[in-house]
């Protein structure tokens, strides 16, 4: 399993990677992409860190798997490849966003553009077999994230952590509360959104203001 990421993350992460559990999980991985059709390409698992850099990273949204249909994840939480259509959650995140900051829904559901700017976009488990959501659960990935969000959460300060759904929620225990800022909501899937737990909730401005508090420069969602 080819790791692709921006170098910065390397001395804080490097030792994970001669871990067991690592170890383990790599050749895991590696069968699963020998052997059935597996998502997001092997040289995008690590996209999240590769677009977003440690000193650059301002706001982590953490998601649960990747989109496990043909063409969709990129390695990137919520994100699709240009031209691909915006699956439901997508279309949520961007109907908040729009009632939010008033940015109309884009045509693309690339959120690289986020990334750029040092929102990390995580998924707690990086990799999936197609149409089988949740198949490379408890495998090791959300070990390998847990560490991620504790090495975020001692070594930088003000970072807002936007938390979706219950799964995402459960990761707040990793955060110091008292150096960082949690927003939480419900999960923008369908089922949640349409029973009131996410639209509402704001988050886009409620970063902003937050970074800007804090003397950071806010996102162009």
């Amino acid at each position: 399993m080819t790791v692709n990421f921006h170098h910065s993350w390397k001395k804080y992460l490097q030792d994970e990677f001669e871990k067991p559990y690592y170890l383990e999980l790599t050749k895991f991985v590696k069968q699963e992409y020998q052997t059935q059709q597996c998502f997001p390409p092997e040289q995008q698992i690590f996209s999240a860190f590769d677009f977003c850099s440690f000193e650059d990273l301002r706001v982590i949204i953490i998601g649960q798997d990747p989109y496990h249909g043909v063409g969709q994840a990129n390695g990137l939480c919520f994100s699709v490849n240009d031209g691909i259509s915006h699956p439901p959650s997508l279309k949520n995140i961007f109907k908040e966003l729009e009632s939010d900051l008033q940015i109309i829904m884009p045509k693309s559901g690339n959120l690289e553009r986020w990334a750029k700017q040092g929102v990390l976009l995580l998924n707690a488990t990086l990799t999936v077999r197609a149409h089988q959501a949740g198949s490379h659960q408890n495998k090791g990935w959300e070990t390998f994230t847990n560490v991620v969000i504790n090495t975020i959460s001692k070594k930088k300060e003000n970072i807002v952590f936007l938390l979706w759904g219950g799964l995402a929620k459960k990761k707040s225990k990793h955060i110091d509360a008292t150096k960082h800022h949690i927003l939480t909501s419900g999960h923008p899937s369908p089922l949640s959104a349409n029973r009131g737990y996410w639209f509402g909730n704001k988050c886009f401005s409620k970063s902003n203001f937050l970074l800007e508090q804090a003397g950071l420069k806010p996102i162009d969602w």
